[in-house]
């Protein structure tokens, strides 16, 4: 018989510590000391943010921090006690509101003394290493000021690294007219007025609004949307726009229940009626300091060609580029060039409305080298370029659950979904766009419920006990809802009472 000790049980525990500790003894040779450094989640910021704990999401552990997490996400992170009080709200039955709980003013959200950070003072006399130092001391006390007035649970997620900032600057200067795209669900709480009164009133630039993805709402509440803007912002250029139109589209796209099912064709046409929208405002600005003919062409001969979903980008040229977000001066029209600046917040289709504006050819594309959390400039005609800044939250009074629902916090990184799903069971009838039976038989529900059932009816089981697994069928919920297949949408003051007169 073969010689040994005598076999003891491995816990799948014990062996995920053996594998960590495994992976981290080659990832970290230097000692636990430098694994400190570079694996802090939550640590007391000294250098580029304010001295409260933050948040970083998609953090790589690396040897060469200054690069590969240079533009990660950062935001202020969430108490151990402020998690298990929204937790223990999780569990308390549902209130159903009325409809007009979704009319916001978005005023209530961006308050004055909420504005985003703008690049301080400076002098051509000064160096790279001066300038650097002083932005990093601005936004410093930036942050302060933010904690000094409000409390950081009463405030939305919201983007807490200097360098994506830096991004914003840079676009915002050399753009000749700024893009900013919003997800028309929720499109109130995704446009800062503090930006608009800053491009419009110091810059001196023209700012285009655009409604993205109209197909998930009704179109009485499009065109309210689109009036509400109109009205509150007068020197604001506002367009609808969507990269799903129905003739991109097949079979029924919702159930009886409400639940939206929205088939793609395998071959698909450009959607060119927004790019057109699109140029037609461009022209309306520019007149005749720039020819725009060339870029009416290009959307001529792609309006009704088709393509495969996977295909690329004709690209005629591709530049890598050294990143440079110091200050540029902007002289308008360079060179006869027309600069489109592209901003708008995470997940907003933002990709999607670049995709149909660059159609399927592109003069060149400049990106700089690195994580993708920069911007890139790309050429769509010889006199016309698109300047895409990284997505940026703006800080704000949203609702941390809302915020989860608009895309603004990565679903994969929420460590309590619960009480987002609370917020859109109190809102939406769940149970009945999902078909669901309560995991215990009660009429009374709770969010926990709503997952617990949305588990039992998927199959979604823990892999050691069995149990439902609620956080699984809470992910699952929220990417639904991201998604468009379960589909909030706010609404502008006011509407109800005007629907329901008309």
């Amino acid at each position: 018989m073969p010689q040994g000790r005598r076999k003891t049980p491995f816990s799948g525990k014990a062996k995920k510590e053996q594998l960590r500790a495994k992976k981290q003894s080659k990832d970290f040779p230097f000692g636990n000391d430098h694994k400190k450094t570079l694996l802090v989640h939550k640590q007391e910021n000294v250098d580029e943010e304010a001295s409260s704990s933050t948040q970083k999401i998609n953090f790589q552990p690396t040897k060469n921090v200054s690069q590969i997490n240079k533009y990660v996400l950062q935001f202020h992170n969430e108490t151990k006690e402020e998690l298990k009080e929204r937790r223990e709200l999780a569990r308390q039955s549902l209130k159903k509101l009325l409809e007009k709980e979704l009319e916001i003013n978005s005023e209530n959200y961006f308050l004055k003394d909420l504005d985003f950070p703008k690049r301080p003072q400076w002098s051509f006399e000064m160096t790279t290493e001066q300038l650097e130092a002083r932005e990093q001391k601005y936004f410093k006390e930036y942050v302060s000021n933010i904690e000094a007035k409000f409390n950081w649970s009463d405030l939305s997620f919201f983007e807490l690294n200097l360098e994506t900032w830096r991004q914003l600057w840079r676009v915002l200067e050399m753009s000749d007219i700024v893009l900013f795209i919003v997800d028309i669900r929720f499109a109130g709480l995704m446009f800062p007025p503090s930006l608009y009164n800053y491009v419009v009133n110091v810059l001196k630039k023209d700012i285009i609004l655009i409604l993205n993805k109209i197909d998930l709402s009704p179109v009485p509440l499009v065109a309210a949307w689109k009036n509400y803007f109109t009205e509150k912002y007068p020197n604001l250029h506002v367009l609808m726009f969507t990269t799903m139109p129905s003739y991109n589209l097949f079979g029924k796209q919702s159930d009886k229940a409400g639940l939206q099912i929205r088939r793609r064709k395998g071959r698909l046409r450009m959607a060119a009626e927004g790019t057109q929208l699109l140029l037609d405002a461009c022209k309306d600005i520019v007149g005749n300091n720039i020819d725009l003919s060339s870029w009416q062409e290009k959307i001529k001969e792609e309006t009704f060609l088709e393509f495969e979903d996977t295909d690329n980008v004709e690209v005629g040229e591709t530049r890598d580029e050294a990143i440079d977000v110091g200050y540029f001066e902007h002289e308008k029209y360079k060179g006869g060039v027309l600069t489109i600046g592209c901003i708008g917040q995470p997940n907003v289709g933002k990709s999607s409305v670049m995709n149909a504006i660059m159609g399927k050819k592109v003069v060149s594309v400049s990106r700089t080298p690195g994580h993708t959390k920069h911007f890139q400039t790309i050429f769509l005609t010889n006199n016309v370029r698109l300047c895409d800044c990284p997505g940026l939250i703006f800080p704000s009074k949203v609702p941390k659950p809302l915020q989860v629902l608009m895309g603004s916090f990565p679903i994969a990184q929420l460590k309590e979904p619960f009480t987002t799903i609370q917020f859109l069971a109190e809102r939406l009838d769940l149970v009945k766009i999902l078909r669901i039976d309560h995991p215990e038989g009660d009429d009374e529900w709770s969010a926990m419920d709503v997952c617990d059932g949305w588990a039992k009816k998927r199959g979604y089981l823990t892999a050691k006990a069995a149990r439902l697994d609620s956080y699984r069928a809470a992910n699952s919920l929220l990417r639904m809802a991201l998604d468009g297949k379960i589909c909030l949408s706010l609404m502008p003051p006011g509407y109800v009472n005007t629907k329901g007169n008309s």
